[in-house]
């Protein structure tokens, strides 16, 4: 399952696509816009997070290390099913670039790598969807917190491990972060498995929005809401694989950001 990249200047493959997306914020990367005092900054909570427990094994965010984490992270980045989505294969320094800009930031993204039982097995973004350009995009609340993802090994795709690891992390920014009401993400509506991973995590579809390079599913865990669960087929049904959802592209028949 993947997500996508928060910085629509990594998005280049589709954004150029004529008609297709006429909304463009190529002068706003994240993180940039408004400058994040440090009090509101992400980069130093996640690493206090600490242990999640989930029914798949201890789950934790680790920040990203550079260079020690990059030929960890352009592998995964390199993987057909993760490309697709993440847009950032080719040489490591494509993905240096996308995460150094995270970690030279203002600290309103935080990249991490996800450990199962100590195991790096998925690549994260916390970011302050609130600050972000997805801002302009839907009528954000403050210290709206957003979610990316991609799960790395292959055989952690396709078997319900998505969406017990977004649950188990939007329990925990929900508890940590007291002024937060509401986490958000915005995979690609193509990319169902994705979807569906949100809604099983107890995220609620709500709205569509046409945001540079993808048509993106706007998926909502309200703090107010029992864990934002929409009873129906689609949220209540168990965990079970997949059919793996493969990303749709000029030319060739339909095969995420985040995560």
């Amino acid at each position: 399952m993947q997500g996508q990249p928060a910085d629509p200047d990594q998005r280049h493959g589709r954004t150029g696509r004529a008609g297709r997306h006429p909304v463009r914020l190529r002068r706003h990367p994240q993180p940039g816009g408004r400058r994040v005092s440090a009090p509101t900054t992400l980069a130093g909570e996640v690493a206090g997070w600490g242990a999640m427990p989930t029914g798949a094994g201890e789950f934790r965010l680790r920040p990203v290390r550079l260079p020690a984490d990059l030929e960890l992270l352009a592998g995964w980045m390199n993987d057909p099913e993760t490309a697709a989505f993440w847009e950032l294969a080719g040489p490591a320094a494509a993905t240096e670039r996308h995460v150094r800009a995270q970690l030279d930031g203002d600290g309103r993204s935080a990249p991490c790598l996800g450990l199962l039982d100590g195991t790096p097995m998925s690549y994260w973004e916390v970011y302050r969807a609130d600050l972000d350009p997805l801002a302009g995009y839907y009528p954000a609340r403050p210290q709206d917190t957003g979610v990316h993802l991609l799960l790395g090994p292959a055989d952690q795709r396709g078997r319900g491990l998505g969406a017990t690891l977004i649950g188990a992390l939007a329990d925990r920014i929900l508890r940590e972060r007291p002024g937060c009401e509401r986490v958000v993400a915005e995979p690609d509506v193509r990319n169902r498995r994705s979807v569906r991973a949100f809604e099983r995590a107890g995220f609620t579809p709500a709205a569509e929005l046409d945001l540079p390079g993808k048509r993106a599913a706007l998926m909502v865990r309200d703090r107010g809401r029992d864990r934002g669960r929409v009873p129906g087929p689609a949220t209540d049904r168990p965990d079970r694989p997949d059919r793996p959802d493969r990303p749709e592209h000029p030319g060739r028949p339909d095969p995420n950001r985040p995560a």
